[in-house]
C-alpha cells in the first residue's frame, strides 16, 4: 500500500497548498497538486481517482512523474504536435467502450471519461478527449445524445388499427364525414416564488429557480388536419363527464356532418359508454350516432395528429409559468384560435405503403410464408 502514497517534504507540501489556493491555476495543474496532497495524506490511488473523476492510471502517472521530476512534474509536457498513433484495433476497443454501460452514477460517457478509461484499460498509453471525439465522430456515435420512440407490441391488432387510421388519413376531404384527431393533455399550474425581473435592453429576463405548484388542469383539443380547424377547452379534471361535454361541443361545431370520424387513444373514458353514463339514453344515442371512433394502437400515440399540435402548444404557449386556470385557459384558447384562423394544416406523410416497408419484418412474422413480404425483405437486402 505504501507504493500508492507519496512522501512530501514540508516545503513541497506548503508549495502545493499555495498552488491549490490560487484562482488562476490551470485545471490540470490543480488536479495534479490536489492528487499529490491527497496521496501524501494516505489516500489510495483509487480514492483520489474517484475524487477527481479521472482514471486510476492517470493518478499513478502523476505520482510517478512527480517522483522523477519533482515540482516540474506538475506542468504539462511539451507537445510535439504529432498526434498519438491509434491503430484499428485500439479504435475498435474505444468504440466498444463508448457503447458500453457508463460508470455507476453517470447517465452517459463523456469524452474525458472515455479517454481516462482507455488509458486505464491499457488500450493506449495516452489519448486526448479530442482524439476520442474524432474516433466517435467517424463512427457516428454520440454517447451524450439519445432518441426516444413510442411503439407498442406489433401484432395483428396493432397493424389492423394502424392501417385503418392510415387509410382514414388518405381519404379526400369530405365535409359530410370530417376526420378529426382528438386527445387530452395535462397542464400544470406553476406560480412564481419570487417575482421575475423583466427583460431590458442588453439584459435577459431573469427568473428565480424556485416556483410553487398550484395544481393541474386538463386541455381537451381536436384538430381537423385537412382544414386546420381547431376546437379546444380546458377543464379542472378529465372524466367521462368532460369527455362527453367536449364531444357535444364537437358535434355542435359540425352541424352539417352526417358522422364525425374521430381518431382517439384507448383511455378508459374515451368510449360510447361514457355518453350513457352522463346523458339520458335518448341524448346519448343521438350523440353516439354522430361519431365513428377510430382507436390508435396501444403505445402508438404518434399516429394521432393532435400530438403534433400539442407539441406546438407546449413549445410556443405553455413554455412559461402560469399560476391559475383562468389565465391558462385564455392563453391556450387564444393560441389555438389564432392557428385555427390561419388554417394551419398538417401534411401527413406516413402511409400504409411506408408502414409495410418500414415494418416489413413485423408483417413477415404474422405470415412467414407470405411471398409478397418475403420478397420485399429480400429486395431491400
Amino acid at each position: 500500500m505504501k507504493k500508492e502514497h507519496v512522501s512530501l517534504s514540508e516545503k513541497e507540501r506548503q508549495d502545493l497548498k499555495i498552488l491549490t489556493t490560487k484562482g488562476e491555476l490551470p485545471a490540470r495543474m490543480f488536479k495534479r497538486a490536489t492528487a499529490l496532497l491527497a496521496l501524501d495524506r494516505g489516500e489510495t490511488l483509487a480514492a483520489v481517482a474517484k475524487l477527481l473523476n479521472v482514471g486510476t492510471n492517470t493518478v499513478r502517472g502523476w505520482k510517478k512523474r512527480f517522483e522523477e521530476e519533482g515540482m516540474e512534474g506538475l506542468h504539462d509536457k511539451p507537445c510535439s504536435g504529432r498526434p498519438v498513433e491509434i491503430d484499428g484495433e485500439q479504435r475498435a476497443k474505444i468504440t466498444a467502450l463508448a457503447c458500453s454501460k457508463p460508470p455507476e452514477g453517470y447517465g452517459a460517457w463523456t469524452l474525458r471519461m472515455l479517454a481516462d478509461k482507455a488509458v486505464e484499460l491499457d488500450y493506449c498509453e495516452s489519448i486526448s478527449h479530442t482524439h476520442i471525439g474524432n474516433i466517435l465522430q467517424n463512427n457516428e456515435l454520440k454517447p451524450h445524445q439519445k432518441k426516444t420512440w413510442c411503439i407498442g407490441t406489433i401484432n395483428a391488432q396493432f397493424i389492423a388499427r394502424m392501417e385503418q387510421i392510415l387509410w382514414l388519413y388518405r381519404l379526400p376531404y369530405d365535409p359530410k364525414y370530417p376526420v378529426i384527431c382528438f386527445d387530452e393533455r395535462p397542464c400544470f399550474l406553476i406560480g412564481e416564488a419570487v417575482a421575475p425581473l423583466a427583460m431590458q435592453p442588453g439584459q435577459l429576463k431573469k427568473e428565480h429557480y424556485a416556483y410553487e405548484k398550484l395544481g393541474s388542469c386538463s386541455l381537451l383539443a381536436a384538430i381537423e388536419p385537412l382544414t386546420g380547424k381547431r376546437i379546444a377547452q380546458v377543464y379542472e379534471q378529465r372524466t367521462k363527464k368532460e369527455f362527453t361535454d367536449f364531444c357535444q361541443s364537437l358535434a355542435d361545431a359540425y352541424p352539417d356532418a352526417k358522422q364525425i370520424r374521430l381518431v382517439l387513444d384507448n383511455l378508459n373514458t374515451h368510449t360510447y359508454e361514457a355518453f350513457y353514463d352522463c346523458l339520458p339514453a335518448d341524448k346519448a344515442r343521438a350523440l353516439v350516432d354522430r361519431f365513428d371512433f377510430y382507436y390508435t394502437p396501444k403505445s402508438a400515440s404518434w399516429l394521432n395528429m393532435i400530438e403534433i399540435e400539442f407539441s406546438a402548444v407546449a413549445g410556443l404557449c405553455l413554455n412559461r409559468r402560469i399560476d391559475n386556470i383562468d389565465t391558462l385557459t385564455t392563453e391556450v384558447l387564444s393560441f389555438l384560435r389564432q392557428r385555427s384562423d390561419k388554417r394551419v394544416k398538417i401534411n401527413w406523410q406516413f402511409s400504409i405503403e411506408n408502414a409495410r416497408s418500414k415494418l416489413n419484418s413485423h408483417y413477415q412474422k404474422l405470415h412467414p410464408d407470405n411471398e409478397k413480404f418475403r420478397d420485399q425483405k429480400h429486395s431491400k437486402t
